[in-house]
């Protein structure tokens, strides 16, 4: 299994050499025949174009869990939660919205590990295991800048590992999970930070309403207009990208 993460891993070098480093080089041509051959090597390059295409389906998903990604998504639908929009804005913009957070964040990351590890490796001046270990090792130190010790500590112990003398030592497979813990705690603790004026406001509103009372008029529907009021006032959407992008740096 410890394998498979990796090679799904790995497809995040070749995503980087898609990016406008790897623009000026070649991209690696992947053709598929069907036909009689009396050289293994034929089969097992047939095999690892099936195996490719078979990670590629998990590879979106390996991706965003090593990523922003989690973080702001989260952050985005407790913001719409809060102002009480139902669906607006709809989820394909929240999902877009973090997804180009996600990469406007992890393109140097992305660079450098294509710079440090697939394109070596390309070349062919390095295997391909060391092409791994270089080009991991960006995203190996994004993660461990934003992880909580206590979630390590937690997959360490769940393992039944030795406890790791240096980061590097920390393997993947416990790695990933304790970001994405970690990822989920601050996203709600955010959450939590963004709430709080829009309560204010129901709170509010629902005393007035009360007073006068008008107990049959829902105060949501009269808070509305007044947190989005609030919202825009502030330049809400700027605070939010601000505040979030910053919260990895």
């Amino acid at each position: 299994m410890k394998t498979g993460v990796k090679t799904a891993i790995f497809l995040i070098l070749i995503v980087a050499a898609l990016s406008g480093t790897a623009s000026a080089q070649a991209i690696p041509k992947i053709s598929l025949e069907v036909g009689q051959s009396t050289d293994p090597s034929d089969l097992s390059a047939t095999l690892q174009i099936v195996i490719l295409l078979t990670v590629l389906t998990l590879a979106p998903s390996i991706i965003l869990m090593m990523t922003s990604f989690v973080r702001m998504i989260i952050v985005l639908g407790f913001l719409r939660q809060a102002i009480g929009t139902q669906q607006l804005p709809p989820n394909q913009l929240l999902m877009s919205l973090a997804l180009i957070l996600t990469f406007f964040i992890i393109s140097p990351i992305a660079n450098q590990a294509y710079n440090d590890g697939l394109k070596p490796y390309l070349d062919e001046k390095i295997p391909i295991e060391e092409a791994f270990e270089k080009g991991i090792a960006p995203f190996r130190e994004f993660m461990m800048a934003q992880v909580d010790e206590k979630d390590l500590s937690l997959f360490v112990n769940l393992s039944g590992m030795e406890r790791p003398e240096k980061p590097e030592d920390i393997p993947l497979h416990i790695l990933i999970p304790s970001f994405m813990i970690s990822e989920l705690r601050t996203g709600f603790e955010i959450a939590f930070l963004i709430f709080v004026p829009f309560l204010v406001i129901d709170m509010v509103v629902a005393s007035v309403l009360m007073s006068m009372g008008m107990m049959m008029l829902p105060p949501i529907m009269v808070a509305l207009p007044f947190k989005i009021l609030l919202f825009v006032l502030v330049d809400g959407w700027y605070l939010l990208v601000q505040s979030l992008v910053q919260s990895f740096y």
